[in-house]
C-alpha cells in the first residue's frame, strides 16, 4: 500500500511540475478575466457607450462599405449590432490589421478603435485563450486540462481519508509550511469539481476539434456552411439591412448576435440570432444568405446542430459565469484564483522540500508535512 502511495505522490508532484506554471497562468488570468470585463466597460466607457442618446438609427450598409474601402476586400468582417439601450455598435476586423471598432448608433460616426492586441484586457484575454500562439496555444491548453483532470484523480487519491467524515481542518498554528500543505490538500479536495468544469470547458471552447470528437462518439457528422450555387442575379445584390430583416423574418422571436460578413466573395453571409431558450449569451441560432441573391441558403437552429457544435450553448456561459448571473462568475474567478494558488502552493512546498533534502546532513532530514 505504502508502495503505491507513493506511485501516487510522484505522478501527482511530476505531472504538477511539469505543468504548474501553466495552471497558476490560466487560473489566475481567467479570474482577473472576470473582474476586468466589466471595469474595461466602465473605464473605457468612451468606447463601449454611444455618445449620442436615443435609439439605433443608422443604416449598417455604409458602416461596412467605409470598414471595406480602408482594410480591403480582403477583411472579414463581423457587425455586433446594438444589444442593450446607450451601448455602441461594434465592427470585429480581422485582416492585416485587426482589432474592433467603436460606432455611434445614432450617428454613424466612429467613437474610437482599438487592435486586438492593445489594452491589458486584449493581452490577457489572448494570453488566457491562446498563450499569444494561436491554434497552437489552444491545443496546449487542451491536453493542460486533460493533464489536470489526472492531478485531480491522483490527488483525490493522495487525499481521500482512512475514516469519514474527513477532516477539512486547515492547521494556521503549526507554521507557514504546514498551513499551505494543509490549503493545498484541502482545498484541491475541495474544489477540485469546480476548477475541474472551468478547466474542461475552456479546452472544450478554446480546441475546436474537441467538438468534433464529440460528434464523432455521438454518431453525428459536424454541420458544415452550405455552398453558394452558381447563380447571376438580376438586379443589385442586397444591402446587409436587407439581409439582416429576412434572417429576422425567419426567428422573430430572436435578437440578431452577430452579423458575419467573410472576406471571399464565395462564401455565404452568416447571421446569428439569439434565441429565448438558447442560453449562449451571442447565440449559436444561424441563417446563412447568398450576398448577391439575398436568398436564404440555409438555417441551423442552435440546438438542432450537431452535439459538439451545440454543447457550446451550455459551455461557454458555464465557463465566463455567466449562465448563472454574479454569483457563478464570482465562482468562477475563485476557482480560477484557486488554481492558481495549487499551483503556487504545490510548486513552494515541492522546492523547499528539495531545498531542504539537500542542505541537511545525511540521515538528519526531518520528514516534512
Amino acid at each position: 500500500m505504502m508502495k503505491l502511495r507513493a506511485l501516487w505522490l510522484k505522478l501527482h508532484r511530476w505531472t504538477a511540475l511539469s505543468i504548474g506554471w501553466l495552471l497558476v497562468m490560466s487560473g489566475f488570468t481567467g479570474a482577473v478575466l472576470v473582474a476586468a470585463l466589466p471595469l474595461d466597460q466602465w473605464w473605457r466607457a468612451d468606447l463601449f457607450q454611444a455618445r449620442t442618446p436615443g435609439p439605433p438609427s443608422t443604416p449598417l450598409q455604409p458602416l461596412v462599405e467605409r470598414a471595406r474601402a480602408e482594410f480591403g476586400p480582403a477583411t472579414t468582417l463581423t457587425v455586433r449590432p446594438v444589444r442593450a439601450s446607450g451601448e455602441s455598435l461594434r465592427i470585429l476586423v480581422r485582416g492585416d490589421w485587426s482589432g474592433t471598432l467603436f460606432i455611434d448608433p445614432v450617428t454613424g460616426q466612429e467613437q474610437g478603435r482599438r487592435g486586438e492586441t492593445e489594452g491589458f484586457l486584449n493581452t490577457v484575454f489572448k494570453l488566457h485563450s491562446a498563450l499569444w500562439l494561436q491554434e497552437a496555444g489552444k491545443a496546449i491548453l487542451a491536453i493542460a486540462a486533460v493533464v489536470y483532470l489526472l492531478l485531480l484523480v491522483t490527488g483525490l487519491v493522495l487525499w481521500w481519508p482512512k475514516r469519514w467524515p474527513p477532516s477539512w481542518r486547515i492547521a494556521l498554528d503549526r507554521g507557514l509550511p504546514r498551513a499551505l500543505f494543509d490549503l493545498h490538500r484541502v482545498g484541491g479536495a475541495a474544489l477540485g469539481l469546480l476548477i475541474a468544469v472551468s478547466v474542461a470547458s475552456g479546452a472544450y471552447m478554446a480546441w475546436r476539434p474537441l467538438g468534433g470528437f464529440v460528434s464523432m462518439l455521438a454518431g453525428q457528422e459536424p454541420t458544415e456552411p452550405p455552398k453558394l450555387a452558381k447563380l447571376q442575379p438580376a438586379g443589385p445584390p442586397p444591402t446587409l439591412d436587407q439581409l439582416a430583416a429576412t434572417a429576422q423574418a425567419r426567428f422573430p422571436e430572436g435578437a440578431i448576435g452577430y452579423l458575419q460578413l467573410p472576406a471571399r466573395a464565395d462564401r455565404p453571409v452568416r447571421i446569428r440570432l439569439q434565441l429565448p431558450d438558447d442560453p449562449h449569451p451571442n447565440g449559436l441560432t444561424s441563417v446563412w444568405l447568398h450576398p448577391q441573391s439575398g436568398e436564404v441558403l440555409a438555417t441551423h437552429r442552435w440546438n438542432e446542430l450537431d452535439p459538439g457544435a451545440s454543447a457550446v450553448a451550455w459551455v461557454y456561459p458555464l465557463h465566463t459565469g455567466v449562465l448563472g448571473g454574479v454569483w457563478l462568475e464570482v465562482a468562477v474567478a475563485c476557482g480560477g484564483l484557486a488554481l492558481a494558488t495549487l499551483g503556487v502552493t504545490g510548486i513552494w512546498l515541492w522546492w523547499r522540500r528539495r531545498s531542504a533534502r539537500h542542505a541537511a546532513p545525511a540521515g538528519a532530514l526531518r520528514q516534512s508535512p
